[in-house]
This record gives C-alpha cells, structure tokens and sequence, in this order.
C-alpha cells in the first residue's frame, strides 16, 4: 500500500477499524471503548512530511485538547512522515520535550503506535510487538486525568500487558498478520 497516495478517508476509516476490531475487539486497551462509544475520539491525518511539521500539528492538537474537554483523546495519524519505526521511535523523544516546553507534562501524554512497532529487546517479528502495531504511525494524544480515573477504576490494570502479550501468543503472527490487513481500507475498492 502506497501510505502517501492513499486519502485521508480511507486512512480514517483504516485507523478506526483498527481501534474497533484490535484495540476495542481484542480489549488491549480496556478503557478504549467507552471513548469510542461516547464519539470522544478524534481521529486526524496530518499533511506533515517532516518531522517539524509534525511538531508543529501535534503542538496544534494538544492546543485543540486543551481547549476542547468534549475531545477525550486523539490519535494523530501522519502516513507522510516517519515510516520507519527506528526514526519513528526516536522522534517520541521531541514528542515530550514537546510537552514540557508547551508545560503539558503530567497533563497529556503520548502514546506510540505503528505498523513496523518493536519494543526494546524484542526482535522485528515478535509476536508482543502487536500490541502497539497500527495501520499507519500514530501519536496518541491522552489526557493523563482521564487515564488516572479509568485505571483507578480498574481492577488489575497493572496486568494489562501481560494479558496482551499472552492474547498476542495465542492468537499467533499469522492470524495477527491477518487482522492487520483487514483493517486496511482500500480507496481504489471504495
């Protein structure tokens, strides 16, 4: 898939059903869903094709965050800038010294999403790697109150990664593989 070409619809529509099947579909994220039903997830695709520019649109969305309470999360999806998970992964760091210059630490956090994601000591094709693998490079925008409540109400939130990483060895790269690419909306079959 040519992740430039492709329109900011059919990236939407990716991202999203990547959210409803994976994310909400196998609970990964147990507080995802009530976010998602209340239509309090604001799903955006940048133009930025550097890395400045990104800074710029994500500074823009914590802006629009703190500014609109009705907006419980974002997910910043830029398909034109950062492909590759090593830039990807280093660029977080600018994410939050981004937060700390804009005095947003402890107010928002980021999340990291992305179709090539790989944690540190785990190898390209690990299972667990799943978890925080996506259609398209996504920042996630979170609002720290809100993930505070949800994990102070609920219980055992601390085993949430294990859990996924289990779910993610069960289910197997085959089958992970499979569901990925279902997620992906096609425009030209639109």
């Amino acid at each position: 898939m040519n992740r430039t070409t492709t329109s900011n619809d059919s990236i939407i529509r990716s991202t999203q059903k990547w959210v409803e099947s994976i994310v909400v579909g196998l609970n990964l994220c147990p507080f995802a869903k009530k976010a998602l039903i209340d239509n309090r997830v604001r799903f955006s695709v940048t133009k930025a094709v550097t890395e400045e520019q990104l800074l710029d649109e994500l500074q823009a969305e914590f802006d629009l965050l703190d500014h609109d309470p009705s907006i419980e999360t974002t997910l910043l999806i830029h398909p034109g800038v950062l492909q590759k998970f090593d830039a990807y992964n280093q660029f977080l760091e600018s994410a939050d010294r981004l937060l700390e210059i804009l005095q947003f630490e402890g107010v928002y956090q980021v999340a990291s999403f992305h179709p090539d994601y790989r944690f540190a000591g785990t190898a390209d094709d690990d299972v667990e790697n799943f978890t925080n693998r996506s259609p398209y490079p996504v920042l996630h925008l979170i609002r720290e109150d809100s993930l505070e409540r949800a994990l102070a109400d609920f219980p055992g939130a601390d085993q949430i990664p294990a859990r996924n990483i289990a779910l993610m060895e069960t289910l197997g790269r085959e089958k992970l593989t499979a569901l990925m690419q279902a997620c992906v909306v096609d425009a030209a079959l639109e």
